[in-house]
């Protein structure tokens, strides 16, 4: 498949342009967070405490007086890091994982049970179970969260793989002797990357969520780290008094996750031959 092309077809999609470039303003914005303010995000002024938002604090403060401007930058390096790591994991296993079991018909059955026993499960119910064994820190909540993750990227891929293995490319491959981890490597796994980049993008946006609800469930990562989520989870008690300090970073957790929602339906439609007509 020809890259550019497509990705110029792609962002014919007005929708899909706007999307990407929120991402791409939300992952500049992270990465240059002390660039693009004045103010450090742990430094406290009382005598400022629940400020609306005015010409030096852009968004107001919270309840011990830091600059929730900043804060917010600042906290995407971390809610971004912790959706990108899971995402990454979450891809990477699931796809180990059902390129096995969609190869070997052997171990299909087991590997498929497990995953769906694990699938059994609401996600957020299985993210706070995980949680609560493994510990609350930024480590655990992104290890909970790729187990969680692991058997949609395990399905969709195995799915993919059974119909690959029985295409005459590869049938070709094994007539002429090739090694099993060859034929897996370079043959059918270039073929599933279609897939395997369309859950990066929408685990991506689970995993975002998914963090901010754990946080505000207390059971995230531990307060004195700034995500999004914690944010949210840490003003409740003064939402009636300053509204702010819970609709910005509530804006940041929607805007992020709808722009890479509709950035991976672009993407989807894009590597979907029934849908390239119409994207």
């Amino acid at each position: 498949m020809s890259w550019l092309p497509a990705l110029r077809q792609l962002m014919r999609r007005r929708i899909v342009m706007v999307a990407a470039v929120v991402l791409a303003a939300i992952a500049l914005l992270a990465l240059g967070a002390p660039w693009f303010t004045a103010f450090d995000p742990n430094d406290t002024a009382v005598l400022d405490r629940l400020k609306g938002p005015n010409g030096a604090h852009w968004m107001g403060t919270d309840e011990l007086g830091r600059d929730l401007y900043a804060r917010i930058l600042h906290g995407a390096r971390y809610s971004l890091a912790i959706a990108a790591l899971t995402a990454a994991g979450a891809v990477l296993c699931g796809a180990a994982l059902g390129l096995v079991a969609g190869f070997f018909q052997r171990l299909d059955a087991p590997l498929m049970r497990l995953v769906d026993a694990m699938m059994s499960f609401p996600d957020i119910l299985l993210a706070i179970a995980l949680v609560a064994i493994l510990g609350s820190s930024l480590t655990n909540v992104v290890l909970a969260l790729v187990l969680v993750y692991t058997p949609r990227v395990a399905r969709v891929v195995r799915a993919s793989t059974l119909v690959v293995r029985e295409l005459l490319f590869v049938e070709a491959a094994r007539a002429l002797g090739l090694r099993t981890s060859r034929i897996l490597w370079r043959h059918i796994l270039p073929n599933l990357m279609s897939p395997i980049l369309v859950q990066l993008s929408f685990i991506f946006a689970y995993a975002i969520l998914a963090e901010a609800g754990l946080s505000f469930l207390g059971v995230g990562v531990p307060p004195e780290i700034p995500t999004w989520g914690t944010m949210v989870a840490g003003s409740q008690q003064y939402a009636h008094q300053a509204f702010w300090i819970v609709l910005f970073p509530g804006l940041a957790i929607i805007v992020t996750a709808l722009s890479l929602q509709l950035f991976g339906d672009g993407v989807r439609d894009m590597l979907d031959p029934k849908l390239k007509q119409t994207v």
